[in-house]
């Protein structure tokens, strides 16, 4: 559930348009293309990346109050890179849960032949 930009009433996140003031929600009417909205009377280009970069072609711009394409500036659209200090092991963790199975039987001889020895 979110709330309408235009009425502030909790929406169904599915909604194409608001069941109470009737605003577009959705793109197209898809429910899968959001539809990003300025909630007050400035535009969205202000602190768009799109417009910052100038690779916007959206024919409503610089002025556009509603767009499907827009990205805050402040969020990067890359998320950032694991540090080099925990890179060794995330790899470890990735090949091990890649090779769970290998190493299941590892560990199963492993412990048979201590069991073994053990005796």
């Amino acid at each position: 559930m979110f709330t309408c930009p235009r009425c502030k009433q909790p929406v169904n996140s599915q909604a194409a348009t608001c069941p109470h003031c009737n605003n577009q929600l959705k793109a197209f009417g898809h429910p899968g293309m959001p539809l990003y909205q300025s909630t007050n009377e400035e535009a969205l280009c202000d602190r768009c990346t799109y417009h910052l970069d100038d690779t916007c072609n959206f024919p409503q711009r610089p002025d556009a109050k509603s767009c499907t394409l827009f990205h805050d500036y402040s969020i990067p659209l890359v998320p950032e890179a694991i540090p080099a200090s925990q890179k060794g092991w995330a790899e470890i963790k990735n090949w091990l849960y890649r090779h769970r199975g290998l190493v299941a039987i590892a560990l199963l001889i492993f412990v048979s032949v201590i069991l073994v020895w053990a005796r």
